[in-house]
C-alpha cells in the first residue's frame, strides 16, 4: 500500500504577511509575493501556502482564486504557534552592503531577538537603509522557518548605546585585542553581543567599553576575524551555550 504523501509538502512556499491571520480568513496577495507564487512557483487553485504574521504563528493557507497579478488565499489551519527566541541582541557596526546583508541574514537564521546597528568612530557605513534590511530579515525568516521577526532598531552611536544599556543585560564585547573565551563566560539571557567595524574599535572606545559595568570582554579564537565573521561566530557560540541550541536536559 503506497504511503500517504506528506501534507503540506516540503516544497510548500512560505511567506510573511503583515496582517493578523485567523482560521477561515481570506488573505489577498499581490505585488512581488504574487509574482513569486504565480510566475515562479506556478501556484493554482487548491495549492498550499504557509503564512506567518509575526503575531500568531504560522498558518496553512489554500489558494482559493488566482488572477493575473494577485491571489486570494483561505486560511485552513494553524501549523505552529508564535516562537519565543532567546533574548539575545546583536549590536554591530554596519559594514559594506554585501557583508551587511550577510550579517542580517545569518543573524536572523541563528535566532537573535534584536538587531542593533551601532555607529563607532571607525564605522565606514553610517547611513543604513532600514527598508532594505527589513526586507532581508523577512526573506531570511521565510527561508529558515522563523515565525517571529527579529526587531530592527534604528542606528545609535556607541556612547548612547552604553548610556541606555539595561543594567540586567550583559554586553559581550568581542575585542580583537583579546579577552576571555566565550565558552568560559556565563552570560545567559538577557544578553547582547557587540562587534566592531572593519577597522576595529579605537583605544578610546575600548576604554569606554571596559569601564561599563555590563560589559564582558570576550575573545573569539586565535585568529583575527572579519567583522561579519565575528558577529556570526559569537552568536553561534552563545546559542550553543545559553540559547535554543543548548541541551537543556
Amino acid at each position: 500500500m503506497p504511503a500517504t504523501p506528506a501534507w503540506p509538502p516540503a516544497s510548500t512556499p512560505r511567506l510573511f504577511v503583515d496582517q493578523p491571520l485567523a482560521l477561515d480568513a481570506t488573505v489577498a496577495i499581490d505585488g512581488n509575493a504574487a509574482h513569486y507564487l504565480l510566475g515562479v512557483m506556478r501556484m493554482k487553485a487548491g495549492d498550499p501556502v504557509l503564512l506567518f504574521d509575526n503575531r500568531s504563528g504560522e498558518w496553512l493557507a489554500i489558494v482559493a482564486e488566482t488572477a493575473k497579478r494577485s491571489l486570494a488565499l483561505r486560511i485552513d489551519r494553524q501549523t505552529r504557534d508564535i516562537e519565543h527566541v532567546p533574548d539575545l541582541w546583536l549590536c554591530f557596526a554596519p559594514v559594506k552592503k554585501a557583508r551587511l546583508d550577510w550579517i542580517i541574514e545569518k543573524a536572523t537564521e541563528l535566532g537573535v531577538a534584536r538587531l542593533q546597528p551601532v555607529i563607532t568612530e571607525r564605522t565606514i557605513v553610517e547611513r543604513v537603509k532600514q527598508e532594505r534590511l527589513e526586507a532581508q530579515i523577512v526573506e531570511a525568516c521565510e527561508q529558515c522557518g522563523r515565525t517571529a521577526l527579529p526587531a530592527l532598531a534604528a542606528p545609535v552611536k556607541l556612547p548612547q548605546l552604553l548610556k541606555d544599556w539595561p543594567a540586567d543585560r550583559a554586553l559581550l564585547f568581542a575585542d580583537e585585542a583579546g579577552g576571555v573565551p566565550l565558552a568560559r563566560v556565563s552570560a545567559p539571557a538577557p544578553a547582547g553581543i557587540l562587534t566592531g567595524p572593519e577597522g576595529g574599535f579605537t583605544a578610546r572606545e575600548r576604554d569606554m567599553l571596559l569601564a561599563h559595568s555590563a560589559v564582558r570582554r570576550i575573545a573569539l579564537g586565535p585568529r583575527i576575524l572579519r567583522a561579519e565573521t565575528a558577529a556570526i561566530a559569537a552568536i553561534a557560540l552563545w546559542m550553543g551555550q545559553h540559547g535554543d541550541w543548548a541541551d537543556k536536559e
